[in-house]
């Protein structure tokens, strides 16, 4: 299983950077970056390498940590997934590939898609840290145009990047995706109701062209949580100095909320998994309770103390365990 900290020679990369970096420097920009994307901006409020820098200390750890959690969803979905090629739309500073590079130590083609100029930047220092990463293929430009020339990939990951495309541009981007996915696709959002509602749409589009869902879903309908519910889980990652400095946070750890999606070609066959921990289970004396996703809808279940061995199982769910049997 991977982990949620970053690599130690991502970790090194960043911290050479940080030489002669002005932590309070760092923390005002970042703070501005936050506020645009609070605003419905994009990455477009990313200017310059110090903008790249002090972005990439705020969120590549806990993008890293999202992406970590759906791969590691992934393997054990597809135990035996070796892919050797990965696209990875709206890059940023490389995090989704580095993720990956944990993953599968098969990955050898790398393709990365990123239109800011000053990500991409980092991403090729960033990069140079790591043995295979280091020629890998960036190429800047909008994933709409990029995409067409671009050779398909075992795997393609669209991490936090479908909610900067606009409403009328985001369908067409989706089928594009697709047609580059040789066998899966995994899309991570923001763990907001807006996250998942770009997350429901694209699952729509693309069941409706074949694709399979692996996960999070144990079914391939509409999903059933009503609002004020919504489907996002989270990732405890641990926070790296410069980290905390800059977010200006007491805590060495932050939880990360994302929504996310598996999608498969029909030519794979993902585990089938019987339901899924959509919520926080709550542990009491008596009894331990949770909310199932499965594949009759979203169902409470309740293991009592007494039955001692479903009981001990039950203490091991988390918030987004996957169920191989029925309650």
């Amino acid at each position: 299983m991977l982990s949620a900290a970053l690599p130690a020679e991502l970790k090194a990369a960043l911290t050479e950077r940080l030489h002669g970096f002005s932590r309070s420097k760092a923390a005002s920009r970042a703070q501005a970056i936050s506020q645009t994307y609070r605003s419905g901006g994009d990455s477009s409020a990313i200017r310059c390498a110090d903008d790249a820098l002090s972005y990439a200390l705020t969120r590549m750890p806990a993008t890293y940590a999202a992406v970590t959690a759906c791969l590691n969803v992934l393997a054990e979905l597809l135990p035996t997934l070796a892919p050797h090629s990965l696209l990875d739309i709206g890059a940023g500073p490389g995090t989704a590939s580095f993720a990956a590079a944990q993953a599968f130590p098969a990955l050898h083609v790398f393709t990365l898609i990123d239109a800011n100029p000053a990500l991409r930047q980092l991403a090729l220092e960033l990069t140079k840290a790591s043995p295979r990463l280091g020629g890998c293929d960036y190429r800047q430009g909008d994933a709409g145009t990029v995409l067409n020339s671009c050779p398909s990939a075992d795997v393609v990951i669209a991490s936090y990047s479908i909610g900067e495309v606009t409403a009328a541009e985001r369908p067409a981007l989706i089928t594009q995706m697709w047609a580059k996915t040789a066998e899966v696709l995994i899309v991570i959002e923001p763990g907001t109701t807006q996250g998942q509602a770009h997350i429901l749409a694209l699952s729509q589009q693309l069941v409706a062209a074949g694709a399979y869902i692996a996960a999070p879903c144990p079914h391939q309908g509409p999903c059933p949580l009503a609002a004020p519910d919504w489907c996002h889980f989270s990732q405890r990652l641990p926070r790296l100095k410069a980290h905390r400095q800059i977010k200006q946070a007491e805590l060495p750890f932050e939880d990360e909320k994302f929504s996310y999606v598996i999608l498969t070609r029909p030519s794979l066959t993902p585990a089938q998994v019987m339901a899924r921990v959509v919520a926080p289970p709550v542990l009491a004396k008596a009894a331990i309770t949770a909310r199932l996703c499965t594949t009759t809808g979203v169902n409470p279940a309740t293991v009592a103390r007494r039955d001692a061995k479903a009981y001990a199982a039950a203490r091991r769910w988390r918030w987004g365990t996957a169920l191989w049997n029925e309650i």
